[in-house]
């Protein structure tokens, strides 16, 4: 399912074919939490800014407006308009970061909505139902998200459990693809190495979840505080175990610095609410570094906001009047910056891929790592 066509150092470049269509890697995933992108983004946005891969949350759908509805509705492809890859969540992340009052058991978790406060229980099984009537392309594995820095024994003992429930994960959606009702009898699970910062913890964890033999492995728990080093360090410490014909996905990571050093690091898929909640601020990634267009400087600045970008905003529009709409909070402004970041992340992707189909990653990477993290000066 997943062929890597090129290598340079550690960073691939391949592609995984699925049931909705190719994936081309490495990829970033643009997020749809609620099966849309914040900021008045379409599905047909979408297309217009070159996005391959949709991501969506199962804790969020399944609270609103229920995984039900929109299996009778026919899927999450249907319901929202798109006929390209779709990943959906597991719901961990926010069971242990949104929901109140919640207890772990070795069944799953009692939380209380963080909408209505409705008792509500989510473990392996349910996870993969609920995202078995979502019919995504891809499933994650329901798995434990502990805080970091966690103390080591408990990080310990969460491994274990989120390594039995990545098998009770296995067995039930291998039921749920058999059964006639099931609209996307193709669905994939990702399984997801926890361990915080513990090498031997990551390591074993990776070890162990590698031996169900996935068809993709996810690195989770991190970027959620921890130093971009230490993330770094992470990396490097699990990739030599993740199996090396899988594709390997760093959850919820990043800034285009972030990418660029985990591509190099041997990573094939991202995702991170970064580009559309930083667009909704006026913060913009270019190819000279990183804006805010809400600065005095661009009051009267005609040109677009990268002279080099082809998106929608860059091709209509100035920076002066973007940042005009802003201050006059009229929506659009949001708009036109959300649909500018997720073009940016999408060519950004598309060049790292052209730079490594033509063996010349190493000097793109060396080339942008440092001005992608800059302060534009432009």
């Amino acid at each position: 399912m997943f062929t890597i066509l090129k290598e340079e150092g550690r960073a691939r470049r391949g592609v995984f074919h699925t049931v909705h269509g190719d994936i081309q890697t490495p990829v970033f995933m643009n997020v749809g939490t609620c099966a849309a992108i914040k900021g008045g983004i379409s599905t047909m946005d979408l297309k217009d800014v070159r996005c391959q891969v949709e991501l969506s949350n199962t804790y969020h759908l399944h609270l609103r407006p229920g995984d039900e509805l929109i299996h009778k509705m026919g899927g999450i492809h249907k319901f929202f308009n798109w006929d390209r890859p779709v990943l959906t969540d597991s719901g961990g992340f926010q069971v242990f970061s949104l929901a109140q009052l919640r207890k772990i058991t070795e069944e799953g978790v009692k939380f209380a909505s963080h909408i209505d406060g409705k008792r509500i229980f989510m473990g392996p099984e349910e996870s993969m139902r609920i995202q078995s009537n979502l019919a995504s392309t891809i499933a994650m594995a329901f798995d434990e998200c502990i805080e970091n820095p966690a103390e080591y024994n408990y990080t310990k003992k969460s491994c274990e459990r989120t390594t039995r429930w990545l098998y009770r994960c296995r067995a039930e959606l291998d039921r749920l693809n058999t059964l006639e009702t099931t609209i996307n009898k193709n669905q994939l699970l990702f399984g997801i190495n926890q361990g915080s910062t513990y090498a031997d913890l990551r390591v074993d964890h990776m070890k162990a979840i590698a031996e169900l033999d996935l068809p993709g492995y996810a690195i989770g728990g991190l970027a959620v505080g921890e130093a971009a080093e230490e993330m770094y360090e992470t990396i490097d410490v699990v990739e030599p175990y993740m199996p090396k014909n899988k594709p390997r996905y760093l959850m919820g990571v990043g800034t285009p610095v972030n990418i660029l050093e985990a591509v190099h690091r041997g990573v094939d898929f991202f995702d991170c609410v970064m580009p559309s909640r930083n667009a909704r601020h006026g913060n913009i990634f270019t190819w000279h570094g990183k804006m805010n267009l809400l600065n005095e400087k661009y009051i009267s600045d005609p040109r677009p906001i990268d002279e080099n970008c082809g998106c929608p905003a860059c091709k209509h529009y100035s920076r002066s009047y973007i940042r005009h709409l802003f201050k006059a909070k009229e929506t659009l402004g949001m708009r036109l910056a959300v649909l500018h970041n997720l073009y940016f992340y999408n060519e950004l992707m598309e060049q790292i891929r052209l730079a490594l189909d033509e063996g010349r990653f190493e000097s793109f990477y060396r080339g942008y790592r440092e001005i992608l993290a800059e302060r534009s000066t432009n």
